[in-house]
């Protein structure tokens, strides 16, 4: 990634085999208190050094003498280390490679749910076993086992290891450059200290997670930048929505504590070990151990979940890019009701203003000359407004010099703002004043829900109102962005709802999110399915997509292929380049368009039901198969497919004018039954199954139960 590219996110590991840096290596444990699990850990001095070998350079790790004077630098470097039962199935791992050694606590603003205590310690009842070779803490199923030296950290769970690192002193067995133990590197120049966790990973295990990360489903093999970003699509390993969170097939899943850039290498580099690399001088990990509903809930209790939207939210939302008059909205509306389309929404994105992208608040005097009556005309046929709008502004918006003479943007070390933009700073507190008055007039006029559209391009060079770098504040902006559009809303709506495209961990306290501008392919609407799947499992309940793909209008065949999609996700929009409406197609197509929103309709009791319960439990509306059923092992493999609430497999239909597709059927169910034929099928199998319907859709139970 070409670091010169404003706001490119950054791949930490590539400052991992940089040459020039000294590396500092876990090598033995040099004080532990077993009490209160805590201590100091030795970490040797080494370096990348130049190898050749038959025609061959690598950069091998080398014990290496330091150069420094005085000696008060020291020759290798000890750092702190703390162990911290938080519950019985939450274990708190902090390692604090600090330069000063001073600070006590580690804490990151906003990821974690109010009212949540991370630092308090449950160690009673653990018990501790020590000799001169290895400390053990055991308290009913986990266990965590501490080597002195090499210093090397264990975790077992039912007595299977589900984590263990890796140290340097293993290497000496392992010819390649990688893998990167555990431990920290210091920059030459600028003396940085960017930290590494490396655990050894079993043949056959699985990670997923990560935020709505559009590779395959399951992550191993892949390396993740952990960096919020604008990718343009979907088709990208780059994320407008990172969750440094992710939960592995072996029992546990991680959060890193954090809200600095990271790369996740899921034995990406080296097949046996995954590795976290992270731009801050701490590690800080909390370690849930249990299935993956049993994880999900556990993460979410600390991190936030999603609350209950309107029931108005999860019908039919009809937009594209972009309405931009009264006439046309109306028009849209009274065609709506005309054709027999049910819909409860109407979006209104960039086409509000004077000028066309122009966020100045302010609606077009000349183009909706009667706001409040078609407002309120909208409202008496049952409609919802969604209005769009977005964070930055550029030199030619009317607020452009007032923000920056009041000092509520971002600016840079030179007192400049970072960009061309002047871009909100939410860690001002007079930044959030400005902006929730401008959006409250929007929603006191009748607005429902207001589009909180990017937040992924705060600049990493940016200096913040709170004192601190982009650095830190880059990944947060989206939560902190988030938050003060739901507040807003809430408080003059009575609904905690925004329609956001950015997000990071917590955002799932502030619904709901969107899966951004996906191109009008097949491969992009199995990359959104991807995409969705893996949100929720990063906690989050409630997700869309723009259905049909965003860029160009989509064919008539891909538009009812994902349409059919969107009417089995949690939410559905009709959103993109236009035309957008049923009636501007084919009259079949309009047919086709209108059967399957009423049967959204006609399932509206169900769908209604599974979005309260999973926000009860933390759990996501849309769940891969394994999340269902874990003890079946073929669904660990299934990323075309999923379950859409606790009762219907959706396979959706990937490849052009298909009426047909190879669904597998989880194990678990013994007979499963298809929504549209009621033709049953055995569990545990494949199926060649056909449809009329442009999607399959099978049912666990009766379907007579589901209504």
């Amino acid at each position: 990634m070409n670091d010169n590219l404003l706001n490119q996110p950054r791949s930490v590991s590539e400052d991992f085999l940089d040459i020039n840096s000294n590396y500092f290596f876990f090598t033995e444990i040099a004080s532990w208190d077993a009490t209160g699990m805590s201590g100091t850990i030795v970490c040797k001095r080494h370096r990348r050094k130049l190898r050749l070998s038959f025609n061959q350079e690598m950069l091998p790790f080398e014990e290496a003498r330091g150069w420094e004077f005085p000696d008060d630098y020291g020759q290798d470097k000890i750092i702190r280390f703390r162990i911290i039962p938080l519950q019985n199935d939450v274990i708190r791992l902090l390692f604090l490679a600090e330069k000063t050694g001073l600070s006590t606590t580690h804490d990151v603003p906003l990821i974690m749910q109010d009212g949540v205590n991370i630092n308090t310690s449950m160690m009673q009842n653990w018990k501790i076993s020590e000799d001169e070779k290895e400390i053990i803490y055991s308290k009913g199923e986990i266990s965590v086992k501490l080597t002195r030296k090499p210093f090397i950290l264990t975790i077992t769970k039912d007595g299977k290891e589900i984590i263990r690192t890796v140290s340097i002193s293993e290497k000496t067995g392992i010819m390649n450059d990688n893998p990167v133990p555990c431990g920290f590197l210091q920059q030459t120049g600028s003396e940085r200290r960017e930290i590494a966790f490396s655990s050894f990973i079993s043949h056959d295990e699985k990670f997923f997670g990560c935020g709505e990360s559009f590779t395959r489903l399951d992550k191993r093999g892949q390396q993740l930048d952990i960096s919020s970003n604008d990718p343009k699509g979907v088709s990208t390993s780059q994320m407008y929505k990172p969750v440094p969170f992710f939960m592995s097939s072996k029992g546990y899943g991680c959060l890193v504590h954090s809200s600095c850039p990271m790369t996740f290498d899921f034995g990406h580099s080296y097949d046996g070990v995954q590795t976290i690399f992270s731009s801050e001088n701490c590690m800080d990990l909390f370690i849930f151990t249990g299935t993956p509903k049993e994880i999900l809930s556990t993460y979410t209790a600390y991190t936030g979940r999603s609350p209950m939207l309107p029931e108005w939210s999860f019908g039919l939302w009809m937009g594209r890019i972009s309405y931009n008059s009264q006439k046309q909205i109306e028009e849209v509306a009274q065609k709506l009701r005309q054709y027999d389309i049910p819909c409860d929404v109407i979006h209104i994105d960039t086409g509000w203003f004077e000028k066309d992208w122009g966020c100045d608040f302010e609606f077009s005097p000349s183009r909706f000359p009667e706001l409040e009556s078609m407002i309120r005309k909208l409202h008496e046929d049952g409609f919802h407004i969604s209005l769009w709008q977005l964070p930055y502004f550029t030199p030619q918006n009317k607020y452009y010099k007032e923000l920056i003479e009041k000092k509520l943007v971002i600016m840079d070390p030179d007192s400049e703002t970072p960009t061309e933009d002047a871009i909100l700073d939410f860690t001002n507190d007079k930044t959030v004043s400005w902006y929730q008055e401008k959006i409250k007039k929007l929603l006191d006029l009748g607005i429902d829900v207001i589009k909180a559209d990017f937040g992924e391009g705060a600049p990493y060079h940016g200096i913040y109102s709170n004192g601190r770098s982009g650095l830190y504040e880059h990944n947060i902006y989206p939560l902190r962005y988030n938050k003060a559009v739901s507040d807003i809303t809430e408080q003059a709506t009575g609904n905690r709802i925004i329609w956001g495209r950015s997000a990071w961990a917590g955002s799932q306290r502030y619904p709901l999110h969107w899966g951004g501008d996906a191109e009008n392919t097949n491969q992009a609407m199995a990359a959104t399915l991807r995409g969705g799947l893996s949100f929720g499992l990063s906690g989050f309940t409630f997700w869309s997509h723009d259905i049909g793909g965003f860029v160009k209008t989509p064919s008539e065949d891909l538009y009812l292929r994902w349409l059919a999609f969107g009417m089995f996700t949690s939410h559905a929009r009709c959103h993109g380049n236009p035309p957008r409406e049923p009636w501007d197609f084919s009259e079949n197509f309009m047919d086709e368009f209108r059967k399957l929103v009423k049967l959204r309709s006609k399932l509206m009791p169900y769908i209604l039901g599974q979005a309260k319960s999973s926000c009860e439990n933390g759990w996501p509306m849309m769940r891969s198969l394994f999340f269902e059923f874990p003890e079946d092992k073929t669904a660990w493999h299934i990323d075309d497919e999923y379950m859409f609430g606790d009762t219907l497999l959706v396979a959706p239909l990937f490849e052009n004018n298909a009426t047909r597709r190879q669904v597998y059927l989880p194990c678990s169910v013994s007979v499963w039954t298809d929504y549209f034929s009621g033709e049953k099928y055995n569990g545990g199998e494949w199926h060649d199954i056909s449809t009329e319907n442009h999607i399959v859709i099978i049912s666990k139970k009766e379907l007579n139960e589901i209504q």
